[in-house]
């Protein structure tokens, strides 16, 4: 749909104001450079364009040289012709009812001359982000247009933060946030999740324009919320025209919309204003892996070689660098696309990697508490000892190694039946006589445990069970096939588990084409 711009007359703006033309002009135009000198700075925490920025400048010697691909703009003038703007926009074809006047002129201006390195910059960032936001546009019938919202809000930085305290790509601020059902909390924060927040930002456009029915109202809503929209309509007698509130507006809401048109425009001209867009080294291809269990990024970044920055970006809803995941409540973790099988292949030693720095194990104890429902000990003669729970372990075995009871290891440890897993403490009180002779349980293999109590286990089975552990994920445990196996024969060493079922889990038709060396998933029961 082409619509032709307007050139708003100063009176509709002004009326008598007292207050001169130029000394407003002057007054907006550094209002709106004020503004874009913040969005710059933020944007330059991210460490994909702070690298970019950094590869343009080379070095021979001691002496810093820039590229030759890089151009000096500081002086930089555009030609801003009236007429030719206004026909440019004419013949644009977007499904805004959009103006061009001073304050449009100004914000032109400094995208176009006063900050060309930062609309340089966007427009690298752009190529990243927008091919998402026209899919999610597109999806839900909405003007391809709006991609350019983020641009202004953010500058296309998911941690931007605004003095408000609006958060992410499209600036949402707390309670609007959790309004449009996105997560935040100490940990999480879906504001700055690319994806999530995209959705979100859909959805409230959808419901301001079903609001207004005017584009251009409802991004003024999105800026300043509904309420100070209908209370500037309400002041103005009722109008419903953008510029003839205009005034009605908090002040940063009126160069909202000028600044949406200015960067529209500017973005879609931006070869008749000699802007190139800045080569940003983001990776265009990535992998998610879903989490079951809490990771700190650091660990990633330690075993992988993964520069913490680069992991921070991919992965900017994390506040703390703390992925919170559990098996009821699952987290993503975005990697380049390379680092996804390597983070596969060597996810235990990632997760083992300094746990007990980054998550204290005490956290999965039950602290011992005075009164009735607290953790008793047997006698005054009888001591406290930790075990840390290892992979194939479960109560049972615990009990008998220990010589305690089943209910007593429940009472003392707030047990839910007998739900324990993989690296939990648990409190159990021993005679203080045989300390040291329970504490080496911590220190001893399966079949040492198994042999204290006088059972001996088969030696291939020992050898599975090491096998296996080293290969543990999430829910599963991966078994390398050996000559000779066949998955009945596997099947009859994991309780509960089924030739049937290896071969639903590994998508498999029949056994026949099973190869030494190759993995198979087997479901963990414990």
């Amino acid at each position: 749909m082409i619509h032709t711009f307007l050139l708003i007359a100063t009176t509709v703006l002004f009326g008598n104001s007292s207050i001169s033309h130029d000394d407003t002009v002057r007054s907006e135009q550094l209002f709106i450079e004020q503004q874009l000198m913040r969005d710059y700075d933020s944007l330059l925490m991210s460490f994909y364009v702070q690298k970019s920025l950094e590869d343009t400048v080379c070095s021979v010697g001691d002496t810093l040289f820039i590229s030759e691909t890089v151009t000096d703009t500081t002086n930089i003038e555009v030609d801003l012709n009236d007429s030719t703007i206004m026909r440019q926009m004419s013949e644009m074809q977007v499904l805004f009812d959009v103006s061009y006047n001073h304050i449009v002129k100004a914000y032109i201006k400094v995208y176009s001359e006063k900050k060309r390195e930062l609309t340089e910059t966007v427009m690298g960032l752009s190529e990243y982000y927008f091919p998402f936001f026209e899919s999610e546009l597109d999806a839900a019938n909405l003007p391809l247009e709006l991609k350019y919202l983020a641009v202004i809000e953010s500058a296309l930085n998911p941690r931007a933060v605004s003095r408000a305290g609006a958060t992410g790509l499209w600036q949402f601020m707390y309670a609007t946030g959790r309004y449009m059902g996105l997560e935040i909390n100490s940990f999480v924060d879906d504001r700055r999740d690319v994806t999530q927040s995209t959705k979100a930002a859909i959805k409230y456009l959808k419901q301001l324009y079903s609001i207004y029915d005017d584009w251009t109202l409802a991004l003024a809503a999105y800026n300043c919320g509904p309420g100070n929209v209908n209370k500037a309509i309400r002041r103005s007698g009722g109008r419903t025209n953008y510029w003839e509130i205009y005034y009605r507006l908090p002040r940063e809401t009126r160069n909202y919309v000028p600044g949406f048109i200015a960067a529209m425009y500017v973005m879609e001209h931006a070869e008749d204003f000699n802007l190139l867009p800045k080569k940003i080294n983001m990776p265009i291809l990535t992998d998610t892996i879903v989490l079951q269990k809490q990771l700190h990024l650091e660990q990633v970044s330690a075993v992988l070689n993964i520069p913490m920055n680069q992991l921070r970006d991919l992965n900017p809803q994390y506040r703390r660098d703390i992925i919170p995941a559990t098996t009821t409540k699952n987290y993503p973790l975005r990697l380049p696309y390379e680092y996804a099988p390597r983070f596969i292949d060597n996810q235990d030693s990632i997760f083992k990697y300094n746990d007990t720095v980054y998550f204290n194990p005490n956290i999965l104890v039950a602290t011992p508490v005075s009164g009735s429902y607290g953790a008793v000990p047997p006698s005054k003669n009888h001591k406290a000892l930790y075990y840390t729970v290892a992979y194939g372990d479960n109560l049972g075995y615990i009990s008998n190694w220990f010589d305690v009871r089943l209910s007593d290891l429940r009472d003392w440890n707030n047990i839910y039946k007998n739900r324990i897993r993989a690296g939990q403490r648990l409190l159990i009180y021993v005679p203080s006589s045989k300390y040291s002779y329970y504490d080496e349980f911590n220190k001893l293999d399966f079949a040492a445990k198994q042999k204290r109590k006088g059972i001996t286990v088969n030696a291939d089975k020992t050898a599975e069970s090491s096998n296996t552990q080293s290969n543990k994920s999430g829910n599963y445990l991966y078994y390398t096939l050996k000559k000779g196996d066949t998955l009945w024969e596997i099947a009859k060493k994991y309780e509960g588990v089924t030739d049937r079922d290896l071969l639903r889990i590994n998508g498999l038709t029949d056994g026949k084409s099973l190869k030494p060396g190759q993995q198979i998933k087997i479901k963990r029961l414990d």
